[in-house]
Order: structure tokens, then C-alpha cells, then sequence
């Protein structure tokens, strides 16, 4: 089973990539799936620029963007998005990463670790009512990160600095997922 922990902001400077490589630490040595990080700032996706809509291409995509970004989505069997919230809502950019696409999401299985000012909640929220719309299967349990109270001032800006609790969170998330991505297999078939 292969797990994509998707690297969902794009913004220079972003306090995302040490959110994203912290999950990266905690999965190392887990036996239950094969992790990897997809940075999705690696895509340099274009705004939703296919003619034809991604439900009705039939992973027949115009631009190369696209159809390399669906090769990868393709390849994995679950994921574990990492989102911000953006003013009280879901990063754009991982927002369009999800819509140009379509069938490539279908009866997978997400997790949702979240970070942000109120820990990133909204953007979770409004993440379990956009993946069922492409007939994902999101788990109940969910990791979110205060980035008023679990950061630290380092010499060179903000580091991130988790509650303690957090690994044993994530491991129960990861336990969800992994369960819920084998159970759907068989609709992916």
C-alpha cells in the first residue's frame, strides 16, 4: 500500500514544509504502508486550464502538467494531506491540485493534519466535504497544529515544535488510514 503525504502549500517561506517533514519523521520505520512525500509546489500546476472537465477526460489530459500531476495521484492507494487554512478556508493551491483531477481520487483513502492560528479546523472541515465529492473516504481522527503555541523563535524565524501528544495522534491517524485505504481496494479494482 502506498501513502502520498501531500505537501499542500506553495508559499515561499512556508511553515508547511516543516509540518510535512515532521510527518515524514514519524512514518520512518512504520511497516503498515510505503510513505512518500509529494511536495506539490513540484507540479507548478496551472489554474484549472483543461478543456475538457477531469470527471469526463477519462485521464486524457491536454497539458502536461496535468497528466504528470495525475500519473503521480494514480500511483497511490491513500494520502495524508497536510493544509493549511488560509482565512478560514482551504489553501488554494492544494484546492486546485484536487480539482484538476477526478477519477484519479475515487475510493481512496485521506487523512487531514492540519495547521494554522486555530489549528487549521475550518480547513479540515471544509476538506471532508470536498473529497466525498470524488468519492474519497476520509478518516474520522485528524492531527491539527497551533501555530501560535507549538512554535518555537529560532535563529532564522519560526520552528515548529509539536506538543508531545502529537506523534501519538498521528500514529492513531495513520492506523485509520491505513485500515480504511486496504478496506477499499476493491472498489479501486
Amino acid at each position: 500500500m502506498k501513502i502520498a503525504i501531500i505537501l499542500g502549500s506553495t508559499r515561499p517561506g512556508r511553515f508547511g514544509a516543516q509540518v510535512a517533514d515532521w510527518v515524514m519523521d514519524q512514518v520512518a520505520g512504520r511497516d503498515d504502508a510505503e510513505y512518500e512525500l509529494v511536495d506539490l509546489a513540484d507540479y507548478d500546476l496551472d489554474l484549472l486550464n483543461e478543456l475538457t472537465v477531469p470527471g469526463a477526460a477519462k485521464r486524457q489530459y491536454d497539458n502536461p502538467k496535468t497528466r504528470r500531476w495525475s500519473e503521480t495521484i494514480d500511483g497511490f492507494d491513500g494520502f495524508v494531506f497536510v493544509t493549511p487554512e488560509y482565512n478560514h478556508g482551504v489553501p488554494a493551491a492544494l484546492k486546485n491540485a484536487f480539482d484538476v483531477l477526478y477519477p484519479e481520487w475515487g475510493h481512496k483513502g485521506i487523512a487531514l493534519v492540519s495547521y494554522g492560528a486555530d489549528c487549521g479546523v475550518r480547513a479540515v472541515e471544509h476538506w471532508r466535504t470536498i473529497v466525498a465529492n470524488a468519492q474519497m473516504h476520509v478518516v474520522r481522527g485528524q492531527v491539527s497544529f497551533s501555530t501560535m503555541l507549538e512554535v518555537e523563535q529560532g535563529e532564522d524565524g519560526d520552528v515548529f515544535a509539536p506538543a508531545e501528544r502529537r506523534a501519538k495522534e498521528l500514529g492513531n491517524v495513520l492506523r485509520q488510514l491505513t485500515r480504511l485505504t486496504a478496506a477499499t481496494a476493491s472498489l479501486r479494482a
